[in-house]
């Protein structure tokens, strides 16, 4: 998905500010839950139906977040129907869990079209660089982390434009729909580590799923079938086993656009 320009409006019409608060993870989340959803606009690109909305607290401070309702969702051939905003919720479950902060924080709650996944909007830093691929060519651990990331999820969609920096620095993966299929589906922009090994503090991460198994798919099991599950495992496992990032075929693991 590109990077939005919001400009959420009242009923009036008249553009509305939101907060730039930094929130930390468990204001977001409490936010996710609870908070009012007041405004609303479609975001004008993908298959699927997405909107920014605005959620106001009690105190009247409002944020902006990202709704992607199960109602909104088009019809897949390899995933199951009315299944993508749950697994968008599944891949922020997973990031927080291993503690590499990767995706927003991210919730399942009722909107204006019904129950769909809801996230905190991350702003991108504005880029200098006309080569916006060229960051995400680097060799960083950080982006390191998202690569392993995607391939543990089995992410069938890793374009560029679901890779972004925030204004400090940090680095985010936005738009998970497309994950934790049983069948191998991954597709990513993501080259620079193909057939590499996996640094060190990357595999004690994927060690950690395998010895707390029963907790991590405790907390999986309200967004991912059992098959799911079990071919998440195998995929960590097979890291631990033969700790080097897959070799990638261009005909296959390319995503459809950029």
């Amino acid at each position: 998905m590109p990077h939005l320009h919001l400009s959420l409006r009242n009923e009036d019409g008249e553009p509305r500010a939101h907060s730039q608060r930094a929130l930390d993870e468990n204001e977001a989340l409490a936010l996710l839950c609870s908070a009012e959803i007041t405004g609303s606009q479609l975001v004008p690109w993908g298959s699927n139906y997405t909107f920014a909305v605005l959620l106001e607290t009690s105190q009247g401070e409002e944020h902006v977040a990202i709704y992607k309702p199960r109602a909104g969702e088009a019809p897949l051939y390899d995933f199951p129907d009315g299944t993508l905003y749950l697994r968008e919720t599944a891949s922020y479950v997973l990031s927080r869990w291993l503690a590499w902060d990767l995706v927003p924080p991210t919730v399942v709650r009722e909107g204006p079209h019904g129950e769909g996944s809801v996230q905190l909007y991350v702003t991108p830093a504005e880029d200098d660089d006309p080569d916006v691929t060229r960051f995400w060519r680097k060799r960083h651990l950080d982006i390191e982390r998202l690569v392993l990331f995607d391939a543990i999820t089995n992410n069938a969609d890793r374009k560029i434009g679901h890779c972004l920096r925030d204004a400090s620095g940090k680095i985010w993966g936005i738009d998970h729909g497309l994950t934790f299929n049983e069948y191998p589906k991954l597709r990513t922009v993501l080259w620079q580590f193909a057939g590499e090994l996996v640094a060190e503090p990357l595999l004690d991460d994927l060690a950690r799923v395998v010895d707390a198994w029963d907790e991590i798919d405790l907390a999986l099991t309200p967004y991912l079938s059992l098959g799911e599950r079990i071919a998440f495992r195998r995929r960590v496992e097979r890291f631990l086993d033969e700790p080097r990032h897959p070799q990638l075929n261009p005909r296959r693991n390319i995503p459809y656009g950029w």
